[in-house]
């Protein structure tokens, strides 16, 4: 990409109302994985108005070139270079974090990926410990918008294992993996944020779940 800093609009529109709620959630947090970075855009926002924390972005290789053009520009000191994840992975580059983010990834990774994904949060959480799921969430099997439709209609249509997840299947495959459901937060455009807790209970790591919750 040589430098060329990506763009994503909707980054841009949904920053504001995700920061919101960031400033609650993550109050006592210091140091913030985000799962699927993409552009780099939110990396540099947050880290930007959450200077209390350290923002560690990561991706697969190809976007990893517009998000260091992004941490470039910024001039931020709380954003290290983005990190490789892949959340299939049975090993994370990571292995402990005091938070976790992720926005508009459950929706565009498999169903097994997203049971992943939460598999790999609930590893590396601590107790009592934030996951933060921002996008599009159906509930109880509908769509809460024609727009959603449609826009799980064009998903699929790109690839079967893509498309809006459902809201119990979600806390569901959270609970198996130690992650307690705690507040779902309406954003614009018909998207939510959904905070997990990982299980005080729970003091010690979980080991990789083979229990699959089908969606």
């Amino acid at each position: 990409m040589n430098g060329i800093k990506p763009f994503s609009e909707a980054c841009e529109r949904n920053r504001g109302p995700i920061l919101s709620v960031l400033h609650t959630v993550l109050a006592r947090a210091r140091y913030v994985l985000e799962i699927g970075s993409g552009t780099g855009q939110h990396a540099v926002h947050f880290a930007q108005a959450l200077p209390h924390l350290v923002w560690q972005p990561t991706d697969l290789a190809e976007n990893h070139p517009g998000i260091c053009a992004w941490i470039k520009e910024s001039g931020l000191s709380n954003v290290p270079p983005p990190i490789l994840l892949d959340v299939d992975d049975d090993e994370w580059p990571v292995d402990n974090a005091e938070a976790v983010f992720t926005a508009n990834t459950l929706h565009i990774i498999s169903w097994e990926s997203v049971q992943n994904l939460l598999g790999g949060a609930g590893r590396i959480l601590p107790p009592d410990a934030p996951l933060c799921v921002y996008g599009p969430f159906n509930y109880g099997g509908r769509f809460t918008s024609p727009s959603n439709e449609a826009f799980d209609a064009m998903l699929r249509s790109r690839d079967p294992d893509s498309g809006i997840r459902d809201f119990d299947d979600v806390c569901k495959a959270a609970r198996i993996n130690g992650l307690i459901f705690e507040s779902d937060y309406p954003m614009p455009a018909n998207n939510r944020i959904l905070v997990f807790r990982r299980d005080p209970k729970m003091r010690h790591r979980l080991p990789h779940s083979d229990t699959e919750v089908r969606a």
